[in-house]
């Protein structure tokens, strides 16, 4: 990824909690306040998510994307989601991923994100959205997993 941005959060739950919820993509529009439809297109052998349509309105920008995930995670639910885009109408990139770290009875999530439209934007534009998605994104996901 070139540019990125990155933040991290402590969650009150064991990583596989953490990554239950990363994995329920059905339930996204319950607590993912941006984010309005999702649809699981295909799932590996092991049954994680491989590719996932997403539809977002955050505003400014509203798109319908297509991610294609990697989980590269252990029995515990410790290691790393990444993604990537495959398509999308607005999104030029989207790449990111979720590392979970476990800490005593607590998970330490760290979200990097780098985010490209395909309209003409400044750099540190991109990185105040990525910012803004990457805060929201945290905040919504220790509520719902701590909830």
């Amino acid at each position: 990824m070139a540019d990125r941005t990155e933040s991290s959060t402590v969650i009150n739950a064991a990583p596989g909690a953490v990554l239950d919820v990363i994995a329920d993509f059905d339930s996204y529009p319950e607590w993912a306040a941006e984010v309005r439809k999702v649809a699981v297109l295909s799932e590996d052998g092991d049954g994680w998510a491989d590719q996932v349509e997403f539809t977002l309105d955050a505003g400014a920008i509203k798109d319908t994307y297509v991610l294609e995930y990697d989980w590269d995670v252990a029995e515990d639910g410790t290691g790393v989601v990444s993604w990537t885009l495959v398509s999308a109408q607005v999104l030029k990139a989207m790449n990111g991923s979720y590392t979970l770290e476990a800490s005593g009875t607590e998970t330490l999530v760290t979200y990097r994100l780098s985010v490209d439209v395909k309209i003409p934007m400044l750099g540190m534009l991109k990185r105040k959205a990525e910012r803004v998605i990457i805060d929201t994104a945290l905040k919504a996901l220790k509520k719902r997993v701590e909830a």
